[in-house]
């Protein structure tokens, strides 16, 4: 299974700090692509075009993209990160309910699950 790592990004593609500027050195990210596949990592939006932190509820309709995505590609091995709690601001109790029905080739962050 290829593994495919999962950032949270913004509009714009800017991919200049922590987890995205980690997915364009190491995984293909594309500067100037917001969001889907690059290469081996998968951007979800949690912020716009102008860097501002989207809402929950524009968040979660990108992560909604992102697990149909995962469900029609079951030979990639999704490796989600704390997409919107670093410097989005927002908590894990916030962000981890919109992965409830992640499928099985969904490794996310440790105690996203339980909550």
């Amino acid at each position: 299974m290829k593994p495919i790592f999962v950032f949270g990004s913004n509009l714009a593609g800017r991919h200049g700090k922590g987890a995205p500027l980690h997915a364009r050195q190491h995984h293909g990210a594309i500067y100037g692509q917001g969001s889907g596949l690059q290469g081996s990592s998968y951007g979800i939006p949690t912020k716009g075009y102008k860097l501002e932190v989207l809402d929950l509820q524009t968040i979660d309709l990108y992560v909604r993209d992102f697990m149909s995505f995962a469900l029609r590609h079951p030979r990639y091995t999704f490796n989600v990160t704390r997409i919107g709690c670093g410097l989005d601001g927002y908590t894990d109790a916030q962000i981890a309910p919109m992965f409830a029905a992640a499928p099985a080739n969904c490794n996310l962050p440790d105690g996203w699950r339980a909550i």
